[in-house]
């Protein structure tokens, strides 16, 4: 019984630390790095660089009338920012909505590939210093251009994540996200005060133009491998949470879980590509961040959670202290909690209940996110899950 009672807190150890252990260590590593050295400070350029604003779109055309209000209302010099719309197998035209405006550089292809090779193709045509890149059913506020530019004063940042604002609608386990994406945040401020922010999401993210590489074919996670890619290159990840992008939750929970299954099998594929940050000896504190924030979270920590459980019924059954029959009954009173949130989430009736439901629902994707990666073969196209 011993060895199960060392796997059970073995699984036990990686779930808390992955969720809150982590958020505890870098808090006070940030408190320690702050209390005996000063934030540096960089001179502020006077000059407003040109900047291009590129947006990937597929079959957009309902929204491009919205989409191109909020960009026409960003406040930036409208003869340094660049807007370029890249448009890839579009068929409900969304090519010809965008060119009734004439601030837009549309990039239209009549084949779709991909996003990633819809990013790989605008990037030629791309030239300005910096390029921040947004999805077209996103909305920024009107600082944000301004904000994330200044960001590059530091010449050791290379790219800059913007933050994500998920706005919820109603009671439903999918409008949860917005939370998930509120610890996100916290997670994301102190990776960046600490070294370096671990990536960037695709709704707002910007880009020394001179640190772009084409995305290999077959790319599903774009984001990550864009933001992480210039830690390989020796500069940092800043993250500006004043600018954000806000955008709708999905639809409902069949919606949210196409798209989790999707970023799931993303995260995965990202994982082995950047397995090289994880080299302690190369990156350093980056590589400790890396495995805590991205590897354990995506890889190891779902299976985890399964493994707890099981190996807890195991102990139980083998004469375990009473310790370990309370936390198996915790453990099931969990489990029945989220089941309660699934069945009453369908009226958004599920009130608090939808927690554990959205946490099981989250990290339960990640094993069919396997199976989505496999049956992808090498296609960088992806259905987008409708939004509220």
């Amino acid at each position: 019984m011993t060895t199960i009672l060392i796997l059970f807190w073995i699984c036990a150890a990686v779930v808390f630390y992955t969720f809150i252990g982590y958020g505890i260590v870098i808090w006070i590593a940030v408190k320690i790095k702050e209390l005996i050295s000063k934030p540096a400070e960089f001179p502020v350029k006077e000059e407003f660089p040109h900047v291009s604003l590129l947006i990937a779109a597929y079959n957009e055309a309902d929204i491009i009338a919205e989409k191109m209000q909020n960009c026409l209302s960003l406040e930036y010099p409208s003869d340094k920012l660049h807007i370029v719309w890249v448009t890839d197998g579009s068929t409900d035209g969304t090519a010809e909505k965008l060119s009734e405006y004439p601030q837009n550089t549309v990039l239209h292809s009549p084949e779709r590939c991909g996003k990633t090779a819809a990013l790989n193709r605008a990037m030629k045509y791309i030239d300005t210093e910096y390029v921040i890149m947004t999805d077209a059913n996103t909305a920024l506020n009107k600082e944000s251009i301004y904000l994330i530019v200044r960001k590059f004063d530091n010449p050791k940042v290379g790219c800059v994540a913007g933050e994500k604002k998920v706005v919820a609608e109603g009671g439903s386990a999918a409008a949860t996200e917005g939370l998930y994406w509120k610890y996100e945040s916290f997670l994301k401020d102190l990776d960046d005060r600490l070294n370096s922010a671990m990536g960037a999401a695709g709704e707002l993210i910007a880009l020394r133009r001179e640190l772009w590489c084409d995305i290999p074919d077959g790319t599903l996670g774009d984001d990550m491998l864009i933001s992480m890619g210039v830690l390989r290159k020796g500069y940092k990840i800043a993250y500006c949470k004043e600018a954000y992008a806000s955008e709708k939750p999905s639809a409902d929970i069949r919606e949210e879980r196409k798209r989790k299954i999707r970023l799931a099998g993303c995260a995965m594929q990202n994982v082995v590509t950047l397995r090289d940050l994880m080299n302690p000896f190369k990156y350093g504190l980056t590589a400790f961040q890396f495995l805590s924030h991205r590897v354990l979270r995506w890889v190891l920590t779902p299976t985890c959670i399964i493994l707890m459980l099981i190996f807890n019924i195991a102990a139980v059954l083998m004469g375990a202290a009473i310790f370990y029959q309370v936390i198996l009954a915790l453990q099931i009173l969990f489990y029945l909690s989220a089941l309660a949130g699934m069945l009453l989430d369908k009226k958004e009736k599920a009130g608090p209940l939808r927690i554990p439901y959205y946490f099981l629902f989250t990290n339960f994707s990640t094993f069919a996110g396997i199976g989505y990666l496999k049956n992808q073969k090498g296609s960088g196209a992806w259905e987008k899950a409708r939004r509220k």
